[in-house]
């Protein structure tokens, strides 16, 4: 996990770089990305997280999170993490970004800016089980009310920004 993460400002402006661990340690402020795919059901790819992820493991999140590698474009970065973690290529639109910021029970923490990147495809991911132990697909509807239901099961960014998601994607309709 030696991985250099891009600190930023609150503007979302480069000011640096440090080891991905002492980002999560001490909560600086840092770039990030999420993917968000769909298929022709409409419904959104959801992976489950690695039990052994440094935090949050085993909770169901959107389809690929990571960090860009300093220097990497937010654009390529999704797209290599999404084959890296589901096995799957397709076009990503960056949507929106947003700034969260989550503390968890092992004393690590998040505080991203966070941009959002949505594709469809209809392909069958190939997980990389040391990322992701699982899959599945819900409409945004389902997903909403499980989140509702039982939010202990999804990691804090995809509550934090799925209404957004919602938003966007009924733009597209």
């Amino acid at each position: 996990m030696n991985q250099q993460i891009i600190l930023v400002d609150e503007n979302d402006c480069e000011i640096g770089e440090m080891e991905k661990m002492a980002v999560h340690e001490s909560g600086v402020l840092h770039r990030a990305f999420s993917v968000f795919i769909f298929n022709s059901e409409n419904q959104l790819l959801l992976q489950r997280r690695a039990f052994d992820k440094y935090h949050c493991g085993g909770l169901w999140t959107n389809t690929c999170c990571s960090h860009p590698g300093v220097g990497e474009d937010n654009a390529l970065a999704a797209d290599r993490r999404l084959m890296e973690e589901m096995g799957i290529f397709c076009k990503l639109e960056h949507k929106f970004f947003f700034k969260y910021y989550a503390s968890f029970e092992n004393g690590l923490k998040e505080h991203e800016i966070d941009h959002v990147f949505f594709g469809f495809t209809n392909q069958i991911p190939i997980l990389n089980l040391e990322e992701a132990a699982d899959y599945r697909y819900l409409s945004l509807e389902e997903l909403s009310l499980d989140i509702d239901e039982k939010p202990a099961l999804y990691t804090p960014w995809l509550k934090i920004c799925l209404s957004k998601v919602i938003e966007f994607k009924n733009l597209v309709k």
